[in-house]
């Protein structure tokens, strides 16, 4: 019988559940062209209004992922993982994270993306070092993981091609914000990537795409369910991201925080508890540790031994970055011109960050992008921003500004002291507000 793609989209628009096989055939045609960018644009906002069951979620991914090509690490002495984080500002933990476990015997092919909206993104921050290639081939990619432990890159023209064109078409009709096309998005790339494990870090406060602590496990659930209904084992954290995660916000500065981080130097403490907390659940999850405890005491040797350094150091030069890259880091590392501190206007405590507004004032320096098609400035962005409850006078710096000219870091400043409330108290957010596991 001939498959007629209207007709899926006629029963999702009525409120039908589709049949795997019609979600299948769906989104095959829209890979090979036989389905339009209209017709897909129709069913994407269909799915938006009368959303999907956990079968057709679970149909939808599968059928993204068999888009494209699928990764075997069959071959590989250990077990393979990764973590995807729904974004947020001064989120650079997959940096950290990724070394951590390629130092206790997992290998992580990481797939990442680049900014969107207000949040920073993987990608644009290794591409602050010079020669790092995110878009390798799959040999070069192979190469690094097996040499390193662990590579970091994008996603390549034939790992989930229908998600990436489906998700341009959500981009310019209104139906990101679907859980259901959310999900399927994520996951498509993750099962293409061929893992084992995943970790899931779903953000919430006013830096998250899901502010509210409802939506945010909302979505992790949605995303844990239908990833362990794929075949992948996967679980998930809800981090807070009511204020900057790191006290950097910014491509290059986020690079220089993260080495900082792995070598010693300087180690953010709320940083430093969710990337451990990620890196533990993983441990867990491959079987590389019996118990909470000892996964974390497993991963927190990892990193303050100098084995995830060593591991980071190891990615880097496989993929083309300098070798000294950690040793010298400042010879490759661009400045910007105009460096000077974001002074407070009143007295009292920080009480309340619009971390949403810190994201865009980086954007608004050239740090993020206003249209796809931007070109990044990785000098620029914010570093030593304070936290919650820190204590401020009237000229106490909140931040140090890096800009690349006058005009971009007056408004930026402007934007980011409109960011900033102080008050008579710091508010209390659980730095993980839950954890989720595909039984619950």
């Amino acid at each position: 019988m001939v498959f007629l793609p209207q007709e899926v989209i006629l029963k999702k628009r009525n409120g039908e559940k589709l049949p795997k096989e019609d979600i299948a055939r769906f989104i095959a045609g829209f890979a090979e062209g036989t389905v339009s960018q209209a017709q897909a644009a129709a069913f994407a906002m269909a799915v938006y209004f009368q959303d999907m069951s956990m079968d057709e979620r679970v149909a939808l991914t599968l059928a993204m992922r068999d888009s494209g090509t699928v990764l075997d690490w069959s071959d590989l002495d250990g077990p393979v993982a990764d973590k995807h984080s729904t974004g947020g500002v001064g989120d650079n933990v997959s940096l950290m994270l990724a070394p951590i476990l390629a130092a206790i015997g997992i290998y992580v092919p990481m797939i990442s993306g680049r900014g969107l909206g207000h949040t920073g993104g993987t990608l644009d921050k290794f591409d602050s070092i010079p020669g790092y290639q995110t878009q390798p081939d799959n040999a070069l990619f192979r190469k690094a993981v097996e040499e390193a432990g662990c590579a970091i890159i994008g996603q390549t023209a034939d790992l989930a091609p229908a998600d990436k064109t489906l998700y341009a078409i959500r981009d310019v009709t209104g139906t990101v914000e679907s859980i259901s096309l959310i999900t399927a998005s994520i996951l498509s790339k993750k099962l293409a990537a061929g893992l084992g494990a995943l970790v899931l870090d779903v953000k919430t406060g006013s830096g998250a795409f899901m502010p509210t602590l409802e939506a945010s496990r909302d979505l992790a659930k949605s995303l844990v369910d239908v990833a362990n209904g794929a075949g992948l084992r996967t679980g998930a954290l809800i981090t807070d991201m009511n204020q900057p995660l790191a006290s950097a916000a910014g491509n290059g500065l986020e690079m220089r925080n993260a080495v900082e981080f792995l070598t010693g130097k300087h180690q953010d403490r709320r940083l430093r508890e969710v990337t451990l907390a990620l890196s533990a659940e993983i441990a867990l999850m491959t079987g590389m540790a019996e118990t909470s405890a000892s996964a974390r005491k497993k991963v927190e040797d990892a990193l303050d031994s100098g084995k995830a350094t060593e591991h980071f150091s190891r990615m880097v030069s496989e993929l083309g970055g300098p070798a000294d890259f950690v040793e010298r880091m400042d010879k490759y590392l661009q400045s910007a011109p105009i460096v000077r501190d974001v002074l407070a206007l009143g007295r009292g405590t920080i009480a309340e960050i619009n971390t949403r507004g810190v994201g865009m004032a980086v954007v608004a320096l050239g740090g993020g992008r206003a249209t796809p098609t931007d070109t990044i400035d990785h000098r620029v962005g914010f570093d030593r921003l304070l936290g919650f409850g820190a204590e401020v006078e009237p000229n106490t710096p909140i931040a140090r500004i890096h800009a690349a000219d006058e005009a971009t870091a007056a408004d930026a400043e402007a934007r980011l002291r409109s960011a900033y409330f102080v008050g008579s108290g710091a508010p209390k957010f659980a730095l993980i507000a839950d954890r989720i596991t595909a039984t619950e």
